[in-house]
């Protein structure tokens, strides 16, 4: 298993969780990662991205400011931090890695040029 995501669970609107990401060395040593989610009877959606060891970072722009990607070099491990969280939101949310982080500021980006994808772990907001 190369990537695994926890900390997915549910919260009421307004609250915050924090997902994590352990990839593989292999994987985190050489590849961007970046954080999707998928809402039921909808297309996945990027939401954030950074490349290991480095500082950019990049935001949909549905989570700028609320949202924060970021890393543990020592643990191979991403995080995405979610604050202010909305209803409408409620989605399995998939670590990925090997695509173009610049990618999700763009408008319906989906992540196809991703080559590793997690399991996914589910976020559940209640109004």
């Amino acid at each position: 298993v190369q990537l695994v995501e926890s900390g997915g669970g549910s919260v009421q609107a307004g609250g915050s969780l924090r997902l994590s990401c352990v990839a593989s060395a292999n994987i985190y040593s050489s590849y961007s990662m970046g954080w999707f989610r998928q809402s039921p009877g909808k297309e996945r959606e990027g939401v954030a991205a950074i490349y290991p060891g480095s500082s950019p970072t990049y935001y949909a722009d549905s989570v700028k400011r609320r949202y924060t990607i970021s890393q543990n070099n020592d643990k191979n491990t991403v995080y995405l931090q979610m604050n202010s969280m909305r209803p409408e939101k409620t989605a399995m949310y998939y670590c990925a890695a090997g695509g173009a982080i610049e990618s999700m500021v763009v408008a319906g980006y989906r992540g196809s040029d991703y080559t590793y994808w997690g399991q996914g772990t589910q976020v559940t907001v209640s109004s």
